[in-house]
């Protein structure tokens, strides 16, 4: 684990995104609340949250962080049949929550896969990615 007793808390923030693609039909059922499991967005979203917490305990060297806020979001295209995912993660610390917002996105794509497979088996989960991040040492990024 990499030693961040030198560095400065700063305000730190990241951004990320994931892309899931499936029918229009299964889409729509997300949106009306038709899916077997129920509110699939509303699972997904306290998924996301609660995997952003958990981070350190699913990915190794990971430090256990404050985070101050976590914000998970969905767009839907329906003519493409693509839901986005976006997870926001706050801290005050010494070291930043990309990590956390990695993992918030991909938990909420998994579950979204969950709730909808009785539907459709075929939903791909794409583009997992770190949108933008922002606060330490090496400041503001963007894609």
């Amino acid at each position: 684990m990499v030693d961040v007793s030198t560095k400065r808390e700063t305000v730190r923030e990241a951004v990320a995104r994931a892309v899931l693609r499936m029918a229009p039909a299964t889409l729509r059922a997300i949106r009306l609340g038709n899916a077997p499991k129920g509110d699939v967005l509303g699972v997904a979203r306290t998924a996301g949250i609660l995997a952003a917490k958990r981070t350190p305990d699913l990915i190794p060297l990971c430090h256990p962080l404050r985070i101050t806020g976590v914000d998970v979001d969905f767009a839907e295209s329906g003519r493409r049949g693509e839901l986005t995912v976006e997870a926001r993660v706050r801290t005050v610390d010494k070291t930043g929550v990309e990590m956390e917002a990695l993992t918030a996105v991909s938990v909420a794509a998994l579950a979204v896969y969950d709730m909808v497979k009785a539907l459709e088996r075929g939903v791909t989960i794409a583009r997992i990615q770190l949108v933008e991040k922002s606060g330490g040492k090496s400041g503001h990024w963007r894609r």
